[in-house]
């Protein structure tokens, strides 16, 4: 009777189940990682558009023409379309009249995930020469 040789050449129910466990595990983190990518990304959108709102204000500022520059302080709300839906942007304005000159600074503060954040510009505007 011939001897019936038993092959080794599989793979077991244990390492099997053992390899399903690692990839689990990688695949866990890899979502984590793809997590924190897309609040970086909202973030620097949030900013992006922030930063618009900073610059049409001073732009809108300085289109007035030097005599008709404010420099008293305001407080004012703009609403911009954000992806899906609007985000309030809460637009702060300071100012200083200087020598020859005025100083106009624009604070923009805006919510997300229940926290503030703000990004803040400013110019120094001359008369134009005479």
């Amino acid at each position: 009777m011939p001897r019936v040789r038993l092959s080794d050449n599989g793979f077991t129910l244990i390492e099997v189940v053992v390899s399903i466990l690692i990839l689990v595990v990688g695949m866990l983190g890899l979502l984590g990682t793809i997590n924190v990518a897309i609040q970086h990304n909202m973030m620097n959108q949030l900013r992006n558009e922030a930063t618009r709102v900073a610059d049409a204000e001073m732009a809108r500022e300085m289109g007035k023409g030097f005599n008709n520059v404010s420099t008293t302080p305001a407080n004012f709300v703009r609403t911009r379309q954000f992806m899906l839906g609007s985000i309030n942007f809460q637009v702060n304005r300071a100012g200083n009249t200087l020598a020859n000159s005025k100083w106009v600074s624009y604070t923009v503060t805006w919510g997300y995930k229940k926290a503030q954040y703000n990004t803040t510009i400013s110019s120094v505007i001359s008369p134009p020469p005479q």
